[in-house]
């Protein structure tokens, strides 16, 4: 007896540009399993995704599901016939219930004609403890950590009868207690009888959720495995086509522990009378790498943008090598010595429709072995920006491609080659390898130690775990706008303990608190 719900075969996806995505893919899914798909960036594993959920359309090959071949139209076919996917950026009205948001487009009317706002809350109600759910429906859904605000989004899913539930990174922002929770809701929707396609790049929790894994890379399947027969360390392998070594030498003594290279004293913040940064004070020493960790809306995306510039504290200070940089310029504090890998390498860190040679010098173009007296140096230009190419393999026709041709992972290449070309006494990098393959995060993770190797101060701020922990010395956690931890070192620390300062469950004292600053 067959029992794959969900079968594709021979799938090919080719864009109108010629860009293969999907090459004769065929995988199957059995009803009641939870199958991951993993692979790099640009592997192909999204568009498989997409064209399940009908958003975008095979070339060559078909879809199989329940027995039938189906060419859904679009994602709302889709939905009506069993298929659901719940995307890693959350699409919810924040202003609106978390039972408004289930119900929308599919609300229980009164007399056909008006909205049953109790009906409503009925629904949503028993459906939330029907999968084990503790959740108030009542709630505006903007008030809602995140890790709640998926539920809301898994809910809408449930709510719509979805037989094959679609996951892209559904951990990317939780923590280690959030994940332990969502995966034992999983396990249980999987005992219901329904479908889990789990997608991650975090291979340990593809091993502890999955029955079954296919892996790809360039757009081919190369293989379905069941979970016990394939290791990560062959995962990995069979992802990049080499191995992959994740574990770096984690601290140097830094050349001076009296100095601090760049402090940070009595941040404040408050937006429409929330507090969303107070008394936030910390040091980092010259040589050395240090990690904020917490979940995403504790205040970090706030400290970091007004740390370069891009907005204003109501109150603070801040130095490099004791200059004070709170009133200087953009301009001002990277000639002082400030470099920063932004979060959005799209919106803020790069200049779209510019050349891979003119992104590798946009932040120091006023140079003078690049700038001349009246026209730029455009041989100085490319024979610096062809040297940055080189030792940061970067992937590129040519120095003079448009920078978004290039893939995430070798555009974040860009980035990095370019900040640490400014000599920086400061690097603040803020979410340095998210969305890239595993292969460009290796890269990146080696460069930042070269940096610090090189007595270079380095904030890492990062929502994943597993990076803050691996590159980091030291660490300080962020919750509520406030800091609530700090560890001298990272040896000995797991990433459970972290997380229940993360959850705001554990705080340590002032004075350990207040050693961020002074150790």
């Amino acid at each position: 007896m067959n029992d794959n719900i969900l079968e594709l075969t021979g799938i090919t996806k080719i864009y109108s540009n010629g860009v293969v995505a999907n090459r004769n893919v065929s995988v199957s899914f059995r009803k009641g399993e939870i199958h991951s798909v993993v692979g790099e960036n640009g592997a192909g594993k999204s568009t498989l995704m997409k064209m399940i959920f009908g958003i975008e359309h095979p070339s060559v090959g078909k879809i199989v599901y329940k027995g039938k071949e189906v060419h859904f139209a679009n994602s709302m076919e889709a939905i009506k016939n069993g298929i659901g996917m719940v995307h890693q950026h959350f699409m919810m009205i924040d202003d609106f219930t978390v039972a408004e948001n289930i119900v929308l487009g599919m609300e229980p009317l009164k007399n056909k004609i008006f909205l049953n706002k109790k009906e409503s809350v009925r629904i949503t109600k028993e459906l939330a403890q029907k999968y084990n759910f503790d959740m108030d429906v009542t709630l505006h859904v903007g008030r809602l950590a995140v890790s709640a605000k998926q539920k809301v989004e898994i809910l809408k899913t449930l709510y719509r009868n979805a037989e094959v539930i679609i996951l892209d990174e559904p951990t990317a922002v939780l923590t280690p207690q959030e994940t332990e929770v969502l995966f034992d809701n999983l396990k249980h929707f999987k005992e219901m009888g329904h479908t889990i396609l789990f997608i991650s790049h975090k291979l340990n929790e593809v091993k502890a959720i999955s029955d079954r894994i296919t892996v790809m890379q360039n757009g081919e399947s190369r293989g379905t495995y069941d979970n016990k027969d394939i290791t990560i360390d062959q995962m990995t392998e069979l992802m990049v086509g080499r191995k992959i070594i994740m574990s770096y030498d984690q601290f140097k003594e830094p050349t001076d522990k009296a100095v601090m290279a760049f402090k940070v004293e009595n941040i404040n913040l408050n937006k429409k009378g929330i507090e969303v940064l107070k008394h936030v004070s910390f040091g980092v020493r010259a040589g050395e790498i240090l990690g904020i960790a917490g979940v995403q809306g504790n205040g970090q995306n706030e400290l970091i943008s007004g740390l370069v510039g891009l907005s204003r504290f109501n109150t603070g200070k801040w130095f490099i090598e004791n200059k004070e940089l709170t009133s200087l310029t953009i301009e001002q504090k990277r000639h002082s010595g400030l470099a920063y890998i932004p979060e959005d390498r799209m919106k803020d860190g790069i200049a779209q429709g510019a050349s891979v040679a003119e992104n590798l010098i946009s932040s120091y173009y006023k140079r003078e072995d690049i700038n001349g007296k009246i026209f730029m140096n455009n041989k100085g230009i490319n024979t610096l920006a062809n040297r940055l190419i080189e030792m940061f393999s970067v992937k590129t026709k040519s120095s003079k491609s448009k920078i978004e041709s290039l893939s995430g992972g070798n555009i974040q290449k860009v980035v990095v080659a370019r900040e640490t070309n400014t000599s920086p006494k400061i690097l603040i990098a803020e979410q340095p390898t998210r969305g890239i393959d595993i292969g460009s995060e290796e890269f990146i993770h080696h460069e930042l130690i070269k940096m610090r190797n090189k007595d270079v101060a380095i904030l890492l701020v990062s929502a994943d775990l597993n990076e803050v922990m691996e590159v980091s010395d030291r660490l300080i956690v962020m919750y509520e706008g406030e800091i609530v931890a700090h560890f001298d070192t990272v040896k000995g620390l797991t990433d459970k303990e972290l997380g229940l300062y993360m959850l705001g469950a554990k705080r340590q004292d002032e004075e350990s608190i207040r050693r961020a600053l002074t150790c």
